[in-house]
């Protein structure tokens, strides 16, 4: 397919989801406002659909729609919302289909009450577990693997003695990536994975009040201060006597998505104690030592380009400037029937400062290569603006692998670094030279020596977990499709 054709949206590797709860005593504090706040500041993991929903002594009320937060949400909507108690999720589908049905939380109504459930990540084995339910009885609402962890806790309920005995014998059962909240008609629980695939973060507001969210930026959006990430395999309660922790029965290889690093988060997070602009900023560092060479300025690519360039700028000595502006009132995806206006869309969307890049050798730093479409369509842009030279770096290795932990990575048949050599895709990309991250240079943009502590199975092809059977996935992927509603 001829790469200006393509939708631009389809060379960037999606976000996940966002998961944010809040559990408070004090009457001052409006849970469904902390939680807007809150999604607002997570917006960037997902922009497919959002949800909130509330627990007024024990009594859950949710509101959930397709689109934006402040499409989702107005002031009438949020004070309708009341309760001591509140989960919130921005979703991006990597499993499921992209209907309003599959928008989180999940309100479920069981024979022990009610719970909701926010989830972030991708079980390997909910197929599995799914068409055990339903060979049982089961009938699923939804086409997605949070509704299987949701059944599963509300069997183990039956004879548990408490919710979080529900979910850690739950636990046991599921295998992949998740960081979840749970809220029950007394409390919210918090769980990560064995591995810690998916980050999560709890912070407090004063006296009483405690936060669970994916990222610390929407700690700082609902006034919340940082106390500790929760730790992967653990399973922290929150209730009236306060916050109590169930430690995991056995540690796992740890196993952040190092894509969080690159990509996902937002720059002002901090992720298991790494900053997320520090560590951009080095990677960028690492390029420029890697892969100098002779140039007049350094751009980055909106967004998570920005910050390697500032560290390749640095250690390079040559000077950043802005060459590419983002229009941020774009929505993140457009179709357009003609390649005509599919180009337009793409100027929409970005569009370089010729006065800057005109005549000039570039260095362009960008996050990642998956297809190699946007790419290619951006040194384009720069050289019909009048740049002499495009010398393309990227922030992390080629993707070789697909990703069956949360990330929307496509399959191999789809990974331009599958078929090409590096050279071939820089020829592709119109690029004067090209270069990625080193696989061996990855830990030192954590300040690591090793690959210890994080996932890169994208790159290396070393899956840190179980991985599905491909054909069995592709059968039940089949299997479930969505019911249509017209």
């Amino acid at each position: 397919m001829d790469p200006f054709t393509m939708n631009f949206e389809d060379d960037a590797p999606r976000e996940e989801c966002g998961v944010f709860g809040i559990y408070t005593a004090d009457p001052e504090i409006l849970p469904a406002y902390a939680c807007y706040n809150a999604l607002l500041a997570l917006q960037h993991r997902g922009q497919e659909s959002c949800g909130i929903a509330v627990n007024n002594d024990g009594v859950i009320s949710y509101s959930k729609d397709m689109g934006l937060v402040t499409e989702a949400f107005s002031d009438a909507v949020l004070s309708r919302l009341e309760g001591q108690i509140a989960v919130g999720h921005v979703r991006y589908s990597t499993a499921g289909a992209s209907v309003r049905e599959n928008a989180q939380p999940l309100v479920m109504r069981y024979i022990k009450g009610t719970l909701a459930i926010a989830h972030n990540g991708n079980l390997t084995n909910a197929l599995e577990i799914r068409r055990e339910l339903e060979c049982a009885g089961s009938i699923f609402q939804t086409t997605i693997d949070s509704e299987v962890i949701a059944y599963l806790i509300a069997r183990e309920r039956v004879g548990a003695p408490s919710i979080e005995e529900a979910l850690r014998r739950a636990m046991r059962k599921i295998h992949g990536s998740y960081s979840l909240l749970v809220m029950s008609p007394q409390k919210l629980v918090a769980a990560r994975d064995p591995h810690g695939f998916r980050p999560l973060c709890i912070g407090t507001i004063g006296e009483g009040t405690y936060v669970f969210a994916s990222e610390t930026c929407a700690l700082d959006a609902c006034g919340a201060e940082f106390l500790r990430d929760v730790e992967p395999g653990e399973i922290v309660v929150i209730d009236k006597n306060g916050l109590r922790s169930i430690k995991p029965e056995k540690k796992e290889r740890h196993s952040l998505c190092i894509f969080e690093y690159i990509y996902f988060a937002r720059t002002d997070s901090v992720i298991d104690g790494i900053s997320v602009y520090q560590a951009r900023k080095e990677a960028g560092r690492i390029l420029a030592r890697q892969s100098p060479v002779e140039a007049d300025m350094v751009i980055g690519v909106p967004e998570s380009g920005i910050d390697a360039a500032i560290g390749y700028s640095e250690e390079s000595g040559i000077p950043y400037q802005k060459g590419i502006v983002k229009n941020t009132y774009i929505g993140r995806t457009f179709i357009k029937p003609t390649q005509s206006e599919r180009e337009r869309s793409v100027r929409l969307k970005l569009n370089p400062i010729s006065s800057e890049v005109k005549g000039k050798r570039i260095v362009m730093l960008d996050d990642s290569i998956v297809r190699g479409t946007t790419s290619a369509r951006i040194v384009s842009m720069l050289k019909e603006a009048g740049a002499k030279e495009v010398h393309l770096r990227i922030s992390s290795p080629p993707f070789l692998w697909p990703c069956y932990y949360g990330t929307d990575i496509p399959s191999k048949d789809q990974l331009i670094a599958c078929k090409h050599t590096i050279e071939e895709i820089g020829q592709m990309n119109f690029a004067d030279s090209i270069d990625f991250l080193k696989l061996e240079n990855l830990p030192h943009m954590l300040h690591k020596d090793t690959d210890e502590g994080y996932c890169d199975a994208c790159f290396s092809g070393d899956y840190p977990a179980e991985i599905p059977d491909e054909e069995f996935a592709r059968k039940m992927n089949q299997y479930c499709v969505p019911i249509k509603r017209y």
